[in-house]
């Protein structure tokens, strides 16, 4: 028995615990979702399940659908793997949620899987059911599986809603990546898992696939197996409250803050993860051509860092990370501000 099953009572918690969240959003229509433990592979963090469902999924002149802006390591993975990336956008004045006709007009007979990020990083957008349905349509339409990065599920709060891409397995099959960092906050413990739910039984030859490569691939600490299950099977509702409430605090700072500076724009709040975006006018900036030289000035005048939006696919726009005591995020728009400010085009 491979190593990765060694331990089989944190495979079964993961299985019991990505059933429970289908079950509790009540959007399988009707269509049980059967996630078994032999369809979770542990892994040393969602990195690593990220990087082997890209690999067991990648075929010489293969593409993938990617978010943009997205998250980075995706473009790395298909790299390494030889495959193309193809980028359907996230759309600001919707949401963040995007038009599924650009999806299916991206799609070729090579493309290989749609990446759904969600609750999403860069955005902070806890994507609606209607809209997974619209992409799970899609890739049912196209005959492919759906990627779903849930690294942040149940991270969601002013009144969004988690749900999970598993919900529309019946449609299409979905590889759902997890792990335990965000969510119980323990970035440390590199432990993560990625399950394929497969209804119609479409991705067998991924299977064979993913059980090769799992033999081969490192697992995740035997201590922290372990420990999932008593960690996942344990509502620890007060936590998780205290957690949301906190991240819902620290969100409503900075985007308040950000209010007050003309030549900054946050489109709606976030309702997840702990990431927004910010669109910069850079026209009205004195030395600011493009979102690089925002952050350098920036980290160079004010010591507040953020990351340039072009590195994850949006010019002149930059991601701002929330999960900070309110007091440093007061502090950071005050800095911010006063940048802007000084370099105000007269």
């Amino acid at each position: 028995m491979i190593f990765y099953h060694c331990l089989q009572n944190a495979g079964s918690a993961v299985a019991e615990y990505l059933r429970s969240l289908v079950k509790g959003c009540g959007y399988s229509r009707g269509h049980p979702v059967q996630i078994r433990e032999s369809d979770v592979y542990l892994t040393v963090g969602a990195t690593q399940a990220l990087q082997s469902t890209l690999s067991v999924l990648a075929s010489a002149g293969g593409n993938f659908l990617l978010p943009r802006p997205g998250f980075s390591l995706y473009d790395s993975a298909c790299v390494l793997a030889g495959v193309e990336c193809r980028y359907y956008d996230l759309l600001p004045a919707c949401r963040w949620e995007a038009d599924p006709s650009q999806i299916r007009d991206l799609a070729d007979s090579r493309t290989l899987a749609i990446v759904v990020i969600n609750p999403n990083n860069p955005s902070g957008a806890a994507f609606s059911s209607h809209h997974l349905l619209q992409i799970a349509e899609v890739a049912r339409d196209l005959n492919i599986p759906i990627i779903a990065d849930e690294v942040y599920g149940g991270i969601v709060f002013g009144g969004g809603r988690f749900i999970p891409m598993a919900s529309f397995a019946y449609l299409a099959p979905v590889i759902t990546i997890g792990s335990l960092s965000k969510r119980w906050m323990v970035p440390g413990w590199r432990f993560g898992w990625f399950a394929i739910c497969d209804s119609n039984g479409s991705l067998q030859e991924v299977r064979k696939a993913t059980e090769i490569l799992m033999n081969i691939n490192p697992g995740p600490s035997s201590v922290i197996q372990a420990a999932v299950p008593t960690i996942l099977l344990d509502a620890n509702v007060e936590f998780h409250e205290n957690v949301l409430a906190l991240l819902e605090s620290c969100m409503e700072t900075l985007f308040v803050g950000l209010e007050k500076i003309d030549v900054l724009e946050c489109y709606s709040r976030p309702q997840g993860s702990m990431f927004m975006m910010v669109e910069v006018d850079t026209s009205r900036l004195l030395g600011i051509e493009n979102d690089m030289d925002f952050a350098k000035e920036l980290m160079k005048e004010e010591s507040v860092l953020v990351l340039p939006g072009s590195i994850i696919g949006l010019k002149n726009w930059v991601r701002l990370f929330f999960g900070l005591p309110t007091d440093l995020l007061s502090e950071a728009c005050d800095r911010m501000r006063s940048f802007c400010k000084r370099r105000m085009v007269k």
